[in-house]
């Protein structure tokens, strides 16, 4: 069940970053979700990072890559390996809040740089704050606050509202029901994992929802919309991307289609550096991006901006050259808050089908340069 993949990323290119020598190489420890529940939002959080460095050619950076099999005890053992054997500068790529939690405070603590590529629980923007934690996909609440705004805004006024019991699904109802304000017909906590959800179908067909609200990441949402579609329910969906990105469409299919959901970043975003993205990504991999991929893609290249103007053997620089944030985002305008955490426009997309394959399209943006709700919790 162990994997282990040793990149030197940049070894398509012939020549290094100009700016760096080999000593100053950076070795970064990417531990994410490779196999089991969940896996391919793990492989495309690999594979946009891996990307970028091999578009960057930049050989000063050298990859390790591990599957955590979204077992926190297993992510825990492998930082401990690749910070006390693998001698890493940087750790990155874990998918899920509970993991994180496990292998984030302990990490900074040691003095490694931890770059989010997903996970982004609340502990960690407020008062768990650290300067060596930056996370470069969100906070948790972000996407589900639109979620909240969009549905107020919409007219809804008894949404029924569900997630799974751990970090990130609490603080996903937490955000939606922040930026909502009103009246619930319903709230259920589901397990982590689970995938037959004829109990809470039953819950919601009993109440008075005029709407619905869920945060199902992976094959959780797939299992819970095939479902919802053979009810004969027919109340509005609405949730956040993790639930209608890219990866997990395919196999939902119809039952998606027209459905209103929340996020960062879309393939439609209308900038340089995301077309370039697409397009790059759809030929190394022949397949359009998620945002997962988006995001580690991101990640890699704040990463290798900051490379650029500091040694990672220089904390303080190079801690300062990351909060600088001074590469081209896939999503645009991107700038770290005081808690190092995004601040970004949020959009609503809605479920379309492009030829045979499912997809997303922009339709409004939901919040315009949001940060998160923690910043004054952050003492740093």
């Amino acid at each position: 069940m162990k994997m282990k993949t040793l990149l030197a990323a940049g070894c398509a290119a012939m020549l290094a970053t100009a700016s760096l020598a080999d000593d100053h190489k950076v070795k970064v420890g990417m531990i994410t979700t490779l196999s089991g529940g969940g896996a391919g939002l793990g492989i495309d959080s690999r594979d946009g990072f891996l990307l970028a460095a091999k578009l960057a050619g930049n050989d000063a950076l050298e990859i390790v890559v591990e599957d955590d099999q979204r077992k926190p005890d297993i992510a825990v053992q492998l930082a401990d390996k690749m910070i006390q054997s693998e001698k890493v500068d940087v750790l990155t790529g874990i998918v899920w809040s509970n993991l994180a939690m496990a292998v984030v405070p302990a990490a900074t603590a040691q003095g490694k740089f931890y770059l989010s590529t997903n996970a982004a629980p609340s502990m960690l923007a407020g008062k768990g704050c650290n300067p060596n934690y930056f996370s470069v996909s969100y906070q948790n609440d972000n996407l589900h606050e639109a979620a909240g705004a969009y549905v107020k805004n919409a007219g809804y006024s008894k949404p029924f509202i569900l997630a799974p019991n751990y970090p990130a699904g609490q603080d996903s109802l937490t955000g939606f029901k922040r930026l909502y304000g009103g009246e619930l017909a319903g709230e259920v906590y589901t397990k982590l994992g689970q995938t037959d959800y004829a109990a809470e179908i039953a819950q919601i067909r009993a109440s008075d929802a005029d709407s619905i609200f869920f945060f199902l990441p992976g094959g959780m949402g797939i299992s819970f919309l095939k479902q919802y579609a053979d009810s004969g329910l027919d109340l509005p969906v609405v949730g956040p991307a993790f639930s209608f990105d890219q990866g997990i469409l395919q196999a939902v299919g119809d039952a998606a289609m027209g459905v209103k959901n929340t996020s960062q970043w879309n393939k439609d975003i209308d900038n340089a550096a995301n077309a370039t993205f697409v397009e790059e990504f759809q030929k190394e991999y022949g397949r359009l991006p998620s945002l997962y991929a988006a995001q580690g893609y991101d990640t890699a290249n704040l990463l290798l901006s900051a490379m650029e103007k500091a040694d990672v053997s220089d904390a303080d620089a190079f801690r300062s050259a990351l909060k600088a944030a001074e590469f081209d985002s896939v999503r645009g305008d991107f700038s770290f808050a005081a808690n190092n955490h995004p601040i970004q426009d949020i959009y609503v997309r809605e479920v379309i089908k492009e030829g045979e394959v499912y997809t997303n399209k922009i339709i409004d943006t939901a919040l315009e340069d949001h940060s998160n709700a923690y910043v004054e919790d952050c003492n740093m």
